[in-house]
């Protein structure tokens, strides 16, 4: 039976000859896509609706409070928000990769006293806006830590990374004291905000043990989490709670971490309870790409990503107990350093237009082909990006807006949240197979691929041209054939990303990128920054359930287009 590419390819060399093109460039300009919308496969999980950051006391700042706003609205289901420091001494202020909330002191005879006033002011901002929180159970309060001073630490992205492990990452010297803690926590949320409204919440124990965020073993790790696990299930005997959030599966000490952690939780025996095994709600792993700067220019590393994502799931199936259980990637980011800005990371200059967006289209539509491949039961995939407070506007830090205007990539996480129902077969004449992304990146030529999905009344189809490398590249003609239309008449949206459209930071760099924008030009930015459509709605003819589009993409662009019936 001839596939679409075969047929395709038969197609175009027949056309380059009569009219002497070069087959190569032409192929590649144009690309052919077919959607069948009567061949479907799993349900679209919103996988996208996931996202996290660094400094939780950005949360109730004007520009948090915006911005979460803006990711509540732009999903049908809740949006679930993970983020660092919950449980850190401190008076609240925020700093890059820093946040505090004075959750936990001690009397001077080492009497608790427990204070939830700022951690409410952070989730009281999520639960208000129907978000759900991933309760990070984290980190050390500095009386409980064996290793107290220094506690707070002072970073900025000219001084290394690693002069952020002080006092906050190393084990309780108390870990009654420490699961009392944990338990007090869990009823204070019961009574604040309902067992029905918590139970719906992810828990989880610490972050990234396998590095510099935990200065214990191991064993103190899982020690750790066993008497926090013991502590919340007290309260909350139907919490979510789950780990291990570690670093890179592709990396031995990583993988070897993460599966002594689920052999700990499957067969090992619990320092808390002295029983068997540990809760394991759900699992979880994080996945980050590598860019660098060659030439003078951004390359990205989509495959390093994928190849962390391919790995992490290929042992997570490795045991079948765990066929069942939620897997989250809890970070899963073009690269590890949120905070680092373009200033001493030139590499970091992806972030502000649209190769930040068209990588995430790439990458997650190949999120849900790998969960696919291996059973897993995939969950969501946590985008560690939100704002930075009192920064320059457009700084190069990895955010979803910047000084209140939302970035390119934010309108990608707005086309998913337009998508549902189904996933539909797509096939593209442009796309590089996921296990070639893996192994090559996308270097020789461009990903031109399509992730389709399809309700009752709604075929929705998410096109990209990406690329890694951050040059100017060659516009791609489109010609997509959505098949299955079950209707004579349709309505076609078609929503764009590219250098002309939902793009704020090219309205920004047009107005001569002001620092002190004036309220019309803020306004400009603001409007700039939304979701638009390319063309005006309209209505089109089907025929016997097909419909052909064509249009062009330029290097980096996503569309979105939608049939609806």
């Amino acid at each position: 039976m001839n596939t679409i590419r075969g047929v395709a390819s038969r197609y175009i060399f027949a056309i380059t000859a009569i009219l002497g093109i070069n087959m190569v460039a032409s192929a590649q300009d144009r690309v052919y896509i077919s959607v069948d919308a009567s061949k479907t496969k799993e349900t679209m999980k919103p996988i996208w609706a996931w996202v996290g950051y660094d400094e939780p006391n950005y949360t109730y700042m004007p520009n948090g409070r915006k911005l979460l706003t803006e990711l509540s609205e732009l999903s049908p289901v809740p949006v679930y928000v993970r983020v660092h420091n919950l449980l850190c001494t401190g008076d609240g202020a925020h700093a890059l990769k820093w946040g505090s909330t004075n959750a936990y002191t001690e009397t001077k005879k080492g009497k608790p006293i427990y204070n939830w006033v700022i951690v409410d002011s952070i989730l009281d901002v999520f639960v208000s806006r129907g978000m759900k929180p991933l309760v990070e159970i984290g980190f050390m309060p500095k009386a409980l830590s064996i290793k107290p001073e220094p506690y707070e630490h002072h970073w900025s992205p000219d001084i290394p990374y690693e002069e952020i492990y002080t006092g906050w990452t190393y084990p309780p010297k108390d870990y009654d004291k420490w699961r009392e803690l944990v338990y007090q926590w869990a009823l204070h949320c019961i009574k604040r905000y309902g067992r029905e409204e918590v139970d719906t919440w992810f828990w989880e124990v610490w972050n990234e043990p396998d590095i510099g965020y935990w200065s214990g073993t191991h064993e103190e790790f899982c020690k750790l989490y066993d008497y926090a696990a013991d502590g919340l299930t007290r309260a909350l005997p139907n919490a979510r709670i789950g780990g291990p959030e570690t670093t890179d599966p592709t990396n031995p000490h990583a993988a070897d971490y993460l599966r002594r952690f689920l052999e700990h939780c499957l067969y090992g025996k619990n320092y808390a309870t002295g029983r068997t095994g540990a809760p394991l709600g759900y699992i979880s792993f994080h996945a980050k790409g590598a860019p660098t700067f060659i030439e003078h220019h951004v390359r990205m590393n989509i495959g390093r990503q994928l190849a962390n994502i391919n790995r992490g799931f290929e042992i997570i199936a490795s045991y079948p107990e765990l066929k069942d259980v939620p897997v989250v990637i809890g970070e899963s980011d073009p690269e590890g350093c949120a905070a680092c800005s373009v200033d001493f990371n030139p590499q970091n200059a992806y972030r502000e237009g649209t190769m930040y967006s068209s990588y995430t289209a790439a990458s997650f539509a190949r999120k849900y082909e790998l969960a696919r491949r291996y059973g897993i039961n995939f969950a969501g995939a946590v985008s560690w990006s939100f704002e930075f407070e009192g920064q320059p506007m457009f700084a190069g830090f990895r955010e979803l807006a910047s000084g209140g205007i939302d970035k390119p990539v934010l309108n990608v996480l707005r086309m998913f949240g337009l998508m549902g129902g189904k996933l539909a077969e797509a096939e593209s004449t442009g796309m590089i197979a996921t296990d070639d992304i893996i192994k090559h990146s996308v270097r020789r030529k461009a990903d031109v691929h399509a992730l389709a999905s399809v309700d009752d009344h709604r075929i929705s189809v998410m096109v990209w041209n990406y690329h890694d490398d951050d040059v100017k590249g060659d516009t791609c003609h489109i010609n997509l054939q959505i098949n299955g239309i079950r209707s004579d008449n349709a309505m076609l949206h078609h929503y764009r990303i590219d250098d002309d459209f939902s793009n704020a930071y090219s309205t920004f760099k047009k107005m001569g990128a002001p620092q002190s924008p004036t309220p019309e030009q803020y306004s400009t930015l603001e409007r700039s920054g939304q979701l638009h459509l390319f063309t005006s709605p309209a209505w089109q003819r089907v025929s016997d359930g097909r419909l052909p589009i064509a249009f062009d993409l330029p290097r980096q662009g996503v569309s979105l287009i939608q049939i609806t019936w």
